[in-house]
């Protein structure tokens, strides 16, 4: 790149790097690590729905959907906080009608569709060196 090209992309990389909201600030750092939580309640869809927590899954919504009105009203406005919070609040709703189903019908409406997983069956058997009798 020569002059006004290189210029310019510096200058965007420095508004970027400088912004009330970038990467030298909680405001940044926080929604990315709250990706987490939305990776936990998607995980969570492989989970049968009689384990569920609905007590966890209601924390979730209430605290994503909260925290979506807070990213608007707080200095700097955090779009990506509203954004991770958005999905967080939808992740734990969508679990939440899940459990509500099975309570309501006996079956699991993500089992139905996709297919139950397979049992996972853990076994404490060690295993250790053999001894062939000769």
């Amino acid at each position: 790149m020569s002059g006004a090209a290189a210029s310019t992309g510096a200058s965007k990389f420095s508004a970027f790097m400088n912004h009330p909201a970038g990467p030298k600030t909680v405001f940044f750092w926080a929604p990315v690590m709250k990706w987490c939580l939305v990776a936990a309640g998607i995980k969570d869809l492989s989970r049968p729905a009689e384990k569920l927590s609905a007590s966890q899954n209601l924390a979730l919504t209430a605290t994503g959907f909260i925290w979506v009105r807070y990213s608007f009203v707080i200095t700097p406005v955090n779009y990506s906080l509203a954004a991770v919070n958005c999905f967080v609040g939808s992740t734990g709703l969508g679990q939440l009608a899940r459990i509500w189903y099975y309570q309501k019908t006996g079956k699991d409406p993500v089992a139905e569709r996709f297919g139950a997983p397979p049992p996972t069956e853990f076994t404490t058997q060690k295993t250790g060196p053999t001894t062939h009798a000769a």
